[in-house]
């Protein structure tokens, strides 16, 4: 049965935001609030955290992990950003974007698209996210939560403890959040492609 956490959305109680980083750090799956829909989330290396999170989305290897980092510094640990890219996407963040680079070697290969060796990153502009991966310190592998049955994303914390109550280790709900998913602006091959339309606006990559 998965712990439920009622998250204050602009002060987030550093007791709970610690609890759920201890439960993510033993290994848990999260499902957690960010600006754009709710998402699940688990350590970068763990690897029954990503087979679960493939389990409830119904997920094949090309799927695009997202990484979720807390700030510029962070991201650029993870992928690889020309100059041209770094104006792009420092221009854009934090937000509802989700960018997909070329991976460093602090990447594990299993998180990697398997021919472009690419994964998705992010920084988010949301408190209670900011707060977790402030707190974990390390971006938090993610995805957002769309199961196979719904053509929307999930965005309600009860409605998601009701539904994942026993595929998922812990629920935070601080309220409204995002209900539209990140856009995805591929930029591994250096020109912007826009992979999906979502909350970001996608004008200064056209």
């Amino acid at each position: 049965m998965a712990r439920y956490f009622d998250v204050h959305p602009e002060n987030p109680q550093r007791r709970s935001i610690g609890q759920v980083v201890r439960l993510i750090t033993e290994g848990g799956l999260i499902a957690y609030p960010t600006d754009s829909c709710y998402a699940l989330g688990c350590q970068l290396g763990n690897k029954t955290g990503i087979d679960r999170i493939k389990e409830i989305r119904g997920l094949d290897d090309k799927h695009h992990f997202t990484l979720v980092c807390q700030d510029f510094a962070q991201l650029g640990q993870f992928v690889h950003v020309s100059n041209a890219v770094f104006r792009l996407v420092k221009a854009s963040t934090p937000g509802s974007y989700t960018f997909i680079l070329p991976a460093t070697k602090e990447v594990p290969r299993r998180l990697m698209h398997p021919k472009k060796k690419t994964v998705g990153v992010r920084i988010p502009e949301h408190v209670v996210t900011q707060a977790l991966v402030a707190e974990l310190g390390e971006p938090l592998l993610s995805s957002t939560l769309l199961l196979p049955d719904q053509e929307e994303p999930m965005t309600q914390g009860w409605e998601i403890k009701e539904r994942l109550d026993h595929q998922v280790d812990a629920v935070l709900d601080s309220g409204e959040c995002g209900t539209e998913p990140t856009t995805v602006i591929d930029l591994s091959e250096g020109e912007p492609e826009i992979v999906r339309r979502g909350a970001g606006d996608t004008s200064r990559f056209e």
